[in-house]
């Protein structure tokens, strides 16, 4: 098994940041090092009024910082913020250890973490965007500090590192990715014009989105308790309670301050919220920043102008529920465990119930001799009812449909006039 990279975390607290926020924030900088296989050394942290335009923190928070890398002997040192080129220039010329940003950790797990073509082409392009200028003027070219997080490219590549060649190699990506995006966009299309009912799975990374995936599609996607464990978007069939079967896609977990590089780089994700009917937005209800998460998640959805479509939240992990926890206000939601049968099934009940809100109601009487048109009520349309009437001798049949349905055309002839049959 590799060895794993030994890390020690910088921070850096501003005024505008309470402490509650900036703990936060440096725990899942150790959650993101974690993701990445790094052993955790140490964290280091300082308040300042602002960073220090050189070196981010401060002279003697840079002289401690030194000693300590002499001390421990780090593979790598992480600052959780953006840094700037000069930043990285200069922290680089001191300490005796690779130096990246909470930004080129994400990029590294998001290059391990890419399964498809487009994904892999999306994180090298994001990478290579976001490393060229802090190549700048560094005299030697990142290959000194031989491999590692930072420096890992999509599966099992190393990152481009030579300017001249990552020019060329940018251009490269984009026209492949051109062609990719154009493909995916095609089959969305395709989806569309088939009028499937498409579900997308939001929420904050790790909330336990990738197990409901699973649980209610009895899909075998990469589930693990660990930072953006999903990066690809994958979809899957669901079946719903009255037979009716919808899409739901799987999508990329949200992080407090994702750049925004990256929601741009990951565009191909988010697009698939976008093209949704329902989200279904899951919080981790257990987090003790529960609250936060489910902000950060409504704030880039809102910059993302996706708003629109009906979200049902998801309060997961029940079982384990923050101490504090009271539900976003006006929210539409549920309590839910996804290894609770019951949960599941009130899931897709709550999707039905969303989808009956687009939908017409119909009520039918259809002879047993239209065997292919009972099937696919069941299919096709929300079916509340189906019940055998002996003295008519036809199946009393009622439910909702989507005005777009080709079925209508072929109900017509069975509609039951209003009035004539309140038994609905």
């Amino acid at each position: 098994m590799e060895e794993k990279e030994k890390v020690i975390l910088v921070g850096c607290q501003l005024p505008q940041d309470d402490d509650e926020k900036f703990m936060h924030s440096m725990k899942e900088l150790a959650s993101l090092a974690k993701t990445a296989q790094a052993e955790l050394l140490v964290s280091t942290t300082q308040k300042r009024p602002k960073f220090h335009p050189a070196t981010y923190i401060g002279k003697g928070k840079l002289e401690e910082l030194t000693m300590l890398t002499e001390e421990l002997e780090p593979d790598v040192i992480v600052f959780n913020n953006e840094l700037t080129p000069s930043q990285i220039r200069n922290l680089s010329a001191v300490l005796d250890a690779r130096v990246i940003d909470r930004t080129q950790l994400i990029l590294d797990i998001f290059a391990q973490r890419a399964k498809s073509r487009e994904g892999k082409l999306q994180v090298e392009l994001a990478q290579l965007q976001y490393t060229m200028p802090r190549l700048m003027g560094q005299g030697l070219s990142l290959s000194r500090l031989g491999g590692g997080i930072g420096t890992r490219g999509p599966g099992e590549t190393k990152l481009e590192t030579d300017r001249r060649h990552i020019r060329s190699r940018v251009d490269e990506i984009k026209k492949q990715l051109a062609v990719v995006v154009e493909h995916r966009k095609r089959y969305r299309e395709r989806r569309k014009d088939n009028k499937v009912f498409q579900v997308s799975l939001i929420g904050y990374t790790n909330a336990g989105k990738s197990t409901l995936f699973n649980r209610l599609t009895e899909a075998d996607t990469f589930e693990e308790n660990l930072l953006f464990a999903t990066l690809d978007p994958t979809t899957r069939k669901m079946p719903l309670p009255s037979g009716y079967t919808v899409l739901l896609t799987d999508t990329v977990g949200f992080i407090q301050d994702l750049p925004t590089s990256l929601i741009a780089a990951f565009r191909s994700t988010l697009e698939e919220a976008g093209e949704a009917d329902v989200i279904l937005h899951v919080v981790d209800a257990a987090d003790p920043n529960y609250v936060g998460h489910e902000k950060t998640v409504k704030q880039l959805l809102s910059e993302l102008e996706i708003n629109h479509i009906p979200i049902i939240t998801l309060y997961n992990k029940k079982d384990e529920l923050h101490q504090n926890f009271i539900p976003f206000p006006k929210s539409d939601f549920l309590m839910t465990s996804a290894f609770e049968e019951n949960d599941l099934l009130h899931i897709k009940e709550a999707i039905e119930t969303k989808m009956k809100e687009e939908m017409d109601r119909y009520q039918v009487e259809i002879p047993p001799s239209e065997g292919k048109l009972l099937t696919l009520l069941k299919t096709e349309t929300l079916l509340t009812k189906m019940e055998f009437l002996e003295d008519k001798f036809v199946y009393d049949c009622a439910g909702y449909i989507f005005a777009h349905s080709s079925l209508n055309v072929q109900l017509k002839r069975f509609l039951v006039e209003e009035g004539e049959n309140k038994n609905v």
